[in-house]
């Protein structure tokens, strides 16, 4: 886990990301012999691609908190 203890939007996704990648690693899903498709739970290409994407989440939630940490007062305004 990173330093995301300052924002508890950044903390919570942090969480559920970390929490879906855990999931992935103990789905037992072996890319390498998935076995025939018949017998699959899921599609172990979506399951590759769900990982990638969640692995890119967490890097950009980890880029995110280091831009906190370097200047915390500023804000990016949406208006």
């Amino acid at each position: 886990m990173s330093g995301s203890q300052d924002d508890p939007v950044l903390r919570g996704l942090e969480v559920e990301v970390d929490a879906d990648l855990e999931l992935i690693a103990a789905s037992g899903v072996d890319e390498n012999d998935p076995g025939p498709p018949g017998q699959w739970q899921f599609d172990p290409a979506e399951v590759q691609e769900e990982e990638v994407d969640l692995r890119s989440l967490r890097g950009a939630i980890e880029a995110l908190e280091g831009d906190h940490r370097r200047d915390p007062g500023s804000t990016v305004s949406s208006g």
